[in-house]
């Protein structure tokens, strides 16, 4: 039996998803993996930072910050304010990461990943913008270090995608891929199917936590470029940068739009795509039209869908049903239990 302590930078959606996730599948670490842990750290933006090298008790942790209170209190250090210095004092073996993204050079997340690994601690992170722009860094200071820099929910959330290249496709070449990786897009195209407006299903997609205040990450196609940039960066070893993506986004699509390619038996799809050419990767996010042959067509709301081209596999699809915190939190979960075997 091994005992770990871990932390949380940042306790949103998805970091108090993890500590419910963590809470249920506890019996399950025991009996399957012989894993026992302790949170001995929580930061959080709102609503302050808790270190307690005995355990914090994640139900009243949880309590504390649904209902706007403050993590302080369950602090042996109650004045502590700053990520880095939670870091350097949270005595944890393992760091989940799940600040929000920077799209333009994934700080601050890629200091506090770097940080942790240097504090000797398995690195795990949501996080898009640090596997864009610090990947190899980050991997190789890993490897330095002796432990393990994971990301499985930076892109489909918990869909393993990453580990299925890293474990079960030894000696695979990806060529390339297509598919969908915007949920926010894919829900406001459907929703416009049903007669929406563009403005009304964004307001929709806001309304239930799929898009942000500010949604032109989502409808410009910047999210969906991270994501290709990520892929192609580490399942393709190609440095790719957000930039170097072909990118246009779906505002300009209209309900006439929509409706007109419905009446033709199509559908936009906001398509993510790379293709390798001899020592060069084209990559593209574009508003496509489909048809019912197409593997893209029945994917729709919040969906997600990914179809691989290898040597070896001629096509190989990832397709992921309506995601949420939770499995992103799955996503982080798996990253625990494989950085730690």
């Amino acid at each position: 039996m091994k005992h770990y302590d871990l932390a949380l930078l940042g306790f949103g959606n998805v970091g108090k998803a993890l500590a419910r996730l963590l809470l249920r599948k506890r019996e399950t670490l025991l009996k399957e993996y012989g894993i026992t842990f302790s949170i001995t750290g929580i930061a959080t933006a709102q609503h302050g930072i808790a270190i307690q090298p005995r355990g914090i008790d994640l139900e009243h942790a949880l309590q504390l910050s649904s209902s706007g209170g403050h993590l302080n209190e369950l602090s042996v250090e109650p004045h502590l304010v700053d990520p880095f210095e939670f870091i350097q004092n949270c005595a944890a073996d393992v760091l989940f990461e799940s600040t929000p993204v920077n799209y333009a050079d994934g700080q601050p997340a890629v200091n506090y990943l770097r940080a942790a690994l240097n504090a000797g601690r398995h690195a795990i992170t949501a996080n898009k913008g640090p596997v864009v722009h610090a990947y190899q860094e980050l991997a190789d200071l890993a490897t330095a270090q002796g432990r393990k820099f994971f990301f499985e929910s930076a892109v489909m959330d918990g869909a393993p995608i990453f580990s299925l290249f890293r474990y079960s496709l030894p000696a695979v070449e990806l060529q390339g891929f297509s598919g969908i990786l915007n949920s926010t897009t894919n829900l406001i195209l459907t929703r416009m199917e049903a007669g929406e407006s563009f403005s009304t299903a964004v307001a929709y997609a806001q309304s239930i936590g799929i898009a942000e205040t500010d949604p032109s990450g989502d409808i410009d196609g910047w999210d969906a470029a991270v994501k290709v940039a990520a892929l192609v960066t580490v399942l393709m070893g190609f440095p790719l940068k957000p930039d170097q993506v072909e990118r246009a986004g779906i505002r300009d699509i209209t309900s006439e739009d929509v409706l007109q390619a419905r009446q033709q038996d199509q559908r936009w799809k906001l398509v993510c795509s790379a293709d390798r050419q001899a020592d060069q990767v084209t990559a593209r996010v574009a508003p496509q039209l489909v048809g019912s042959d197409s593997p893209l067509y029945g994917v729709n709301g919040t969906s997600s869908v990914v179809t691989f081209v290898s040597d070896v596999l001629p096509q190989l699809s990832i397709v992921e049903g309506n995601p949420g915190p939770e499995t992103t939190a799955y996503g982080l979960l798996a990253d625990f239990i494989n950085a730690t075997r």
